[in-house]
């Protein structure tokens, strides 16, 4: 209704014969100001054309369009606190729209505080508007905002005490973050490093080196350009991938169960081909062409010393770049990026540096069977990680086929095979005999094996905190209660007083939290009771709201709040059930685009009020849809939580 009275608006004035004149846009500059040492102002300032104004954030529903942000807490990095922050600009009775109208004319200012922790330089932020004069509009405008946190502004945050923030913790806990993703790529770059088709190529290397270099200290610099090209190499595919799925909607992967299972083929024929079924190979051709340039000499021919390396080891590091870019994929953003950059900076450092000081070479372990035994584990281990988003996949669509018990109980197969092999107990094809364990290998199946016996009491019901992110929540099993237990039959008398559950309300197994999956319905059930809502922004496949119901909701200072001081409202911002063509509506802050099923609802309502799309995220409100306190993300800390949850209820009552 509202873009229909803008049209009508616009065709009154004739807007069609001269927008394509306005020649002024808005322009958008940003700052920081720091508050404290963990709190700052995003300050936004607004260059208006003369002669024209721009609309406040608040308008009617059958108003202009307003002035919105949306801030990109998708990392986790910071918490958004209370709402945007604007100037007291100029009211006016609008005689076209019919209602008071909020506006701003020449300048205009806007200020979100916000709540950072260690290490942010950058945050980027999305602004919509749309700007009118008397006899001309703009058509709604989106524009990307970033706000540097640099040293002439001291907003730098690299000393920020981590125990001062609700979000303290998830820096440890959180792989979401762009630097978790570049070290767990760095290590597994390592980990390609110690395999048959790449260890063996390091005395190649540096033979190639020995014999082009006239000088050692030619020696070293051709050695670090050889470096840098392996490095640009990957990083270029992990462009590509980010260039091909789109940088905003990478992060849809994560819950979309068709990619789910997609991906879960994928590593199934990564895994196998480590246990040495089969080798994933490029064609002989293009290899047999490269290595054709490596003699043309001077940077060329480093070049495709590099490109040579990367076709001839694929084999190996196929699997494992794979893994990781489908894994960094379902981060969204640059994170397929970073995450190669981390993979190939792991390789190329041993290269360039046995390149450039050949003599080391001496203290490397000969290469022999112990190479083929770490390709195995590495299959092995992609082979677990596999079935993790198969159990995504039909925990989105509740299917109810993978449960947490058949999930639990391949991992103990899967787990207990690799300490079987690692024991010597179980020969790979390409296994040389072995004669005796090693020291390492041993230490490596003791390991496996107290991993296998720890998991083991979970297909009875025990909650395997420390794998709690990976398989299915304890409710989502045969027996959620554990194996020969089942719920009292009055056990609901306890919730709220009432004998019944109310309407629309389920109990979470095994906690029995009583939960809504329906907003208005949770909110008109607090306004009964008399209680404040706690709104939990979830998702199916979010590992970290596992983490925190598995972790922190279990314990009893928790429990016995969630339990019985607040009315929990559950919205899972991935949930795929459809939605009823009376409630389809247009995304507040994507014009064109249509809600689909319920996951959009969700998904656009924690993004219009919260300014946030990250899960998990707890609101505390009153019935006036008021935040009690600041909302909170990933806090894994029991007492930070508890003290959250106090302070909420403190206020309501």
């Amino acid at each position: 209704m509202r873009k229909i009275l803008v049209v009508l608006f616009c065709l009154f004035f004739g807007i069609f014969q001269s927008m394509s004149q306005m020649v002024d846009p808005v322009k958008w500059t940003t700052s920081v100001e720091k508050i404290s040492e963990t709190e700052y102002y995003l300050i936004s300032k607004a260059e208006i054309p003369s002669g024209f104004h721009l609309y406040a954030q608040s308008m009617a529903a059958d108003g202009p369009i307003p002035t919105s942000f949306i801030y990109d807490d998708s990392e986790g990095n910071f918490t958004i606190i209370g709402n945007t922050e604007e100037e007291q600009g100029k009211t006016v009775n609008d005689p076209v729209f019919n209602m008071e109208i909020k506006y701003f004319e020449k300048t205009a200012t806007f200020k979100q505080k916000v709540e950072v922790k260690r290490g942010v330089t950058t945050i980027n932020a999305f602004v919509e508007y749309m700007i009118c004069n008397d006899t001309q509009c703009s058509p709604p405008t989106e524009e990307e905002l970033v706000f540097n946190f640099s040293e002439s502004s001291k907003a730098v945050v690299a000393n920020v005490a981590l125990n001062t923030t609700l979000m303290s913790d998830s820096s440890k806990e959180s792989k979401k973050g762009l630097l978790g993703i570049f070290f767990i790529a760095f290590l597994s770059g390592f980990a390609a490093l110690l395999t048959p088709c790449v260890f063996p190529m390091i005395p190649m290397t540096v033979s190639f080196f020995t014999k082009q270099s006239k000088t050692k200290v030619a020696g070293i610099k051709n050695a670090i350009i050889y470096g840098i090209f392996i490095i640009i190499i990957y990083v270029l595919l992990g462009t590509a991938v980010t260039a091909l799925f789109g940088a905003d909607s990478l992060n849809a992967l994560a819950s979309n169960p068709w990619f789910n299972i997609v991906f879960f083929l994928l590593l199934i024929v990564f895994a196998v081909s480590f246990l040495g079924a089969f080798e994933i190979m490029l064609p002989n051709s293009w290899a047999n062409k490269v290595d054709s340039q490596v003699d043309r000499g001077g940077l060329i021919g480093i070049f495709f010393m590099a490109l040579a390396l990367a076709i001839v080891s694929f084999s190996c590091t196929g699997p494992i770049v794979g893994t990781l870019l489908v894994e960094a994929a379902s981060k969204g953003g640059i994170a397929p990026v970073i995450g190669m950059l981390g993979f190939s900076l792991a390789i190329a450092l041993p290269f360039a540096l046995f390149a450039a000081f050949p003599g080391w070479l001496n203290s490397l372990p000969k290469s022999g069977g112990w190479l083929n035994t770490v390709k195995v584990v590495l299959g092995f281990l992609e082979l677990a990680l596999a079935f993790k988003f198969l159990s995504n996949a039909d925990y989105v669509l509740q299917l109810h086929l993978f449960e947490r018990e058949l999930f639990i109980a391949i991992w103990v197969a899967i787990f207990g095979a690799l300490t079987f092999y690692l024991f010597g107990k179980i020969q790979l094809p390409h296994d040389s005999p072995l004669t005796h364990i090693s020291v390492g290998r041993l230490s490596l199946g003791l390991l496996t094996l107290a991993f296998t016996i720890y998991m083991i009491p979970g297909l009875w019901g025990a909650p395997l905190n420390l794998i709690s992110a990976f398989p299915p929540p304890p409710d989502y099993s045969e027996s959620p209660y554990g194996v020969g237990f089942t719920k009292l039959e009055n056990s609901s008398a306890s919730v709220n007083g009432y004998t019944d559950l109310p309407e629309g309300a389920h109990l979470m197994a095994p906690h029995d939290i009583m939960a809504f999956h329906d907003y208005d319905t949770g909110l008109e059930y607090a306004k009964k009771v008399g209680k404040p809502v706690m709104i939990d922004f979830t998702g199916y496949t979010c590992v970290n709201c596992r983490k925190m119901e598995n972790n922190v909701w279990i314990k009893p200072e928790i429990l016995n709040i969630l339990k019985n001081e607040v009315v929990l409202i559950s919205l899972y911002v991935d949930d795929p059930k459809p939605l009823p063509k009376s409630e389809i509506r247009e995304y507040s802050l994507r014009p064109g685009k249509y809600w689909k099923d319920y996951g959009d609802k969700w998904a656009d309502m924690q993004a219009v009020r919260y300014s946030a799309n990250s899960q998990p995220f707890y609101v505390l409100m009153d019935h006036n849809e008021k935040n009690l306190v600041a909302p909170v993300a990933y806090t894994p800390d029991v007492k930070v939580y508890q003290s959250w949850l106090k302070e909420g209820i403190s206020k309501f009552k």
